[in-house]
């Protein structure tokens, strides 16, 4: 067991004692140590719950750790160490393809995701590797000749059934997940295959885990049923309809990956159709006008949303949005205000993993370059936390809080909490427990 000594909850000074179930107390009484009992002295440092990361990928952000990054250009795949094996890339640019790649490394296979995740980049070496050519895949581009572009659409399943990487390093993703605070996370694949599970098992990390696919691995617990609406390609009606109605049949609610506009309205149009459950959820809900707003409010659906793209990608919107859409970019505060549930998330490996900037984004609504994004929709950092601190299974629940019986994975912060969030920051992070256990 363990106790912490003169921390401050809720802005009280108080003892707590847990074990490796739950939190046994919590009192403004000095508790005398059991025998074998570890004493932490919180110097008054805030103890919060375990922060839960809503909508994370965590095998692709494993290896996207251990992948170079071409976000500044495709230097690094020129000049890295020289092989005959696969080089593997994140955070590709739009207009990358099998013609450009060929120019850079044109002897050894190379892939190149998307920064959004949705596609990848194949050099020509790749492409005949994968065989590609003569594959019937509808998510391969082709040019007007019937030739592969290169770029293959979703096909994620695919490419890795075609290609052995060898297992991503999941237990230290664990690691650096409990040195943010993190002690719950939504995996938000929507395929986990057999291989995948096994690598789940095999992790055991540090964080509870709900799933949004199909098939849930045994280390976790069952979401919402993700169902991805196509960026480049929607569904119709018809066939978004059915996949909603197949979710309900299996009881489960459904998890929307609604970036555009025009996805954001489809969904709503086939919920307002077939009705909503509780669970329901639109991830991201990247563009939401009023009309989307007010209807998301009536159905009752939560937006899992990414104040971290703001700071990342933040030039890229201002540059390449339509200006008419700039105000309905990344709604938060008139989502709340409209009476919509809103939670954040980081959407790692494609927006920052580290929940404090995503604090700090969401407040300060920044890019990179300093620019301002659609402010009107800052909130404080103290409202983003609140929604860390959301069950992972029931989004519009009460924020979590430190008390007497409930699951002992704790967060103590260096500082009391409202100094903390003057300016959030991953270095406050001082232990982390998970079920007991300190995990950082």
């Amino acid at each position: 067991m363990t106790v912490i000594r003169d921390a401050e909850v809720e802005g009280r000074r108080v003892h707590i004692r847990f074990d490796g179930h739950t939190v046994l107390q919590v009192s403004p009484h000095a508790m005398t140590p059991l025998r074998g009992e570890e004493v932490v002295d919180a110097a008054g440092g805030a103890v919060l719950p375990g922060l839960h990361d809503h909508h994370i990928h965590l095998l692709a952000t494993a290896r996207a750790q251990t992948s170079i990054d071409v976000s500044q250009g495709l230097e690094p795949l020129a000049t890295a160490p020289s092989g005959t094996g696969w080089l593997r890339a994140v955070n590709g640019m739009d207009e990358l393809d099998a013609a450009t790649l060929d120019r850079v490394v044109p002897d050894r296979p190379v892939r190149v995701q998307h920064h959004s995740g949705a596609m990848w980049a194949l050099n020509s070496v790749a492409l005949l590797a994968v065989g590609a050519g003569n594959a019937n895949e509808p998510g391969i581009e082709r040019d007007d000749a019937g030739r592969p572009t290169g770029r293959l659409w979703r096909l994620d399943d695919w490419l890795g059934a075609r290609i052995r990487d060898g297992a991503p390093d999941l237990a230290s993703l664990g690691t650096q997940l409990s040195s943010f605070g993190i002690t719950g996370v939504t995996d938000a694949t929507p395929v986990i295959g057999a291989g995948a599970a096994e690598i789940f098992v095999a992790a055991n990390l540090p964080q509870r885990i709900q799933f949004l696919a199909h098939d849930v691995p045994s280390v976790g617990t069952m979401g919402p049923l993700k169902v991805v609406i196509h960026d480049h390609a929607l569904p119709g009606y018809d066939e978004l309809r059915e996949e909603v109605a197949d979710a309900r049949v299996l009881g489960r609610p459904v998890a929307v990956h609604c970036v555009t506009r025009e996805a954001l309205l489809l969904i709503l149009a086939v919920l307002d159709e077939i009705g909503s459950v509780p669970g329901d959820r639109v991830e991201h809900a990247a563009v939401a006008n009023a009309e989307a707003t007010a209807r998301l409010a009536r159905l009752g659906v939560a937006v899992v949303t990414q104040p971290g793209f703001i700071l990342d990608r933040g030039d890229r919107y201002l540059r390449d949005i339509p200006p008419d859409q700039l105000p309905d970019l990344y709604r938060y505060e008139s989502l709340q205000a409209a009476g919509v549930t809103v939670v954040p998330s980081s959407d790692a490996p494609y927006g920052p993993i580290d929940p404090w900037a995503v604090m700090r984004a969401a407040r300060d609504r920044r890019s990179t370059s300093g620019a301002r994004v659609n402010m009107k929709e800052w909130v404080s950092a103290k409202m983003v936390l609140s929604g860390y601190l959301r069950p992972l299974e029931v989004l519009n629940a009460a924020p979590r809080r430190v008390r007497a019986g409930v699951p002992s994975d704790l967060v103590l912060l260096r500082l009391p909490l409202a100094d903390a969030l003057d300016e959030p920051h991953a270095d406050l992070v001082a232990r982390t427990w998970h079920a007991g256990a300190r995990t950082l």
